[in-house]
């Protein structure tokens, strides 16, 4: 899983024609508004239409997403213009993977605790594939939530301690639940 922190993800309509870095970099300027000292990194997946733009300063990025309001346009050379969804990288509809419930616990209770951190969309459990002998429930569930904030790795739902996972996901202290450590350098 990767870490990405202060980093915008712009997310090109994926029917949009190919767009060229050096347009990129202009559209970045001109209609994002940043200087060069706000950006430490500019990353593109051209499969997937992603542009990944690494902030200097968090404060900056939140002025971004506060002015776009998660939402920009591009027009391309041929007059077309693509809607771009503009997010904090690893939000967006994330599949959440919730290791260790019980099959006892209720949908509901699952989603109290998730709702703290974005809208899940879908809760389903995880069984067994095809090669083992038993196809039942694993004690896993896979949960698709639109993040509004990153979910620790690890909480306690309803008495039972779970392993939480998902890509993008930023790494946080099994004691403490904070970012920036681990539990082995976790400070008294």
């Amino acid at each position: 899983m990767s870490d990405r922190l202060n980093t915008l993800a712009c997310i090109f309509d994926a029917r949009s024609p190919r767009i060229s870095a050096y347009n990129i970099h202009e559209w970045i300027h001109d209609n994002l508004r940043l200087a060069e000292e706000d950006v430490q990194m500019i990353q593109v997946d051209g499969p997937k239409r992603i542009v990944y733009i690494k902030f200097t300063e968090e404060e900056r990025l939140k002025e971004v997403l506060q002015v776009t309001d998660g939402l920009c346009e591009y027009k391309h050379d041929n007059a077309e213009i693509s809607q771009v969804s503009v997010e904090i990288a690893g939000m967006g509809i994330n599949k959440v993977r919730l290791a260790g419930l019980p099959p006892e616990i209720q949908e509901h209770t699952v989603n109290e605790h998730l709702n703290k951190y974005g809208e899940t969309i879908r809760l389903r459990d995880e069984m067994w594939a095809a090669a083992y002998r038993y196809k039942v429930y694993n004690g896993v569930r896979i949960a698709e939530i639109k993040l509004k904030k990153h979910i620790p790795s690890h909480m306690s739902v309803a008495g039972n301690d779970i392993m939480i996972s998902y890509d993008g996901q930023s790494p946080t202290c099994y004691r403490c639940n904070e970012t920036g450590h681990l539990q082995s350098e976790c400070p008294p």
